[in-house]
């Protein structure tokens, strides 16, 4: 459900309702009913959402849809880059990939990991968005990610320094991905030290070809 409200959020919309569509096995223990109930509506509670409706049905699986409606008054897009912005992502990335390369080999969680517990950027989208030419939520991976804003504004990238693979190609982090012109750097960086996130000047955009080489993917 979280990262379904990372998607508002993303674009800088204020998420108010949800709407759940459940389908769940009969073996399923009440135990596990409650518990997925439970992260359902502490995950409303958390950003503010009304939960108005749905569907339950059997299946052979448990299999979970979740719809929420947003809005926002100046919505963040992926297009808008310009030549000569700098490019920034928040938070850390890459432990999401190692989350689940650790529960698959050794059936061990990080729950500190983004992969059990993704952090949305909320506030600082709300007060950020003005001063952002571009954005979007990390899911596919940083380098992935890159190439739908390379090919959503027609230009590639310089980076600053090298980011290993293990960063770049983990996905799943919904840390957010952005855009910004040169003279917004240091009203950016201030609104990160307020909301205390951290923010990674990484990139500039330039008239150039970009492609990552990373798999595309969600986990």
């Amino acid at each position: 459900m979280i990262i379904n409200i990372s998607d508002a959020i993303a674009m800088n919309a204020e998420p108010k309702y949800a709407l759940l569509a459940v389908a769940l096995p009969s073996h399923l223990k009440s135990k596990s009913l409650k518990e997925l109930n439970y992260g359902f509506n502490k995950a409303a509670q958390e950003f503010g959402i009304e939960i108005i409706g749905g569907d339950t049905i059997s299946n052979i699986k448990i299999d979970i849809t979740v719809t929420i409606l947003a809005k926002s008054a100046k919505p963040l897009y992926r297009k808008g880059l310009k030549a000569g912005d700098l490019l920034a992502y928040t938070g850390e990335l890459g432990s999401s990939k190692k989350a689940l390369d650790t529960l698959l080999r050794y059936n061990m969680k990080r729950k500190s990991s983004h992969f059990f517990s993704p952090i949305l950027r909320q506030a600082f989208i709300q007060k950020s968005a003005s001063s952002l030419n571009c954005g979007m939520d990390i899911s596919d991976g940083l380098f992935s990610d890159l190439n739908k804003l390379s090919l959503a504004n027609n230009l590639g990238f310089a980076f600053n320094h090298r980011i290993p693979k293990s960063v770049g190609c983990s996905g799943e982090e919904y840390e957010m991905l952005i855009g910004f012109s040169l003279r917004q750097r240091k009203k950016l960086l201030r609104i990160a030290k307020n909301t205390r996130t951290k923010l990674t000047i990484f990139a500039s955009a330039k008239r150039r070809n970009y492609k990552s080489k990373c798999k595309v993917h969600h986990f």
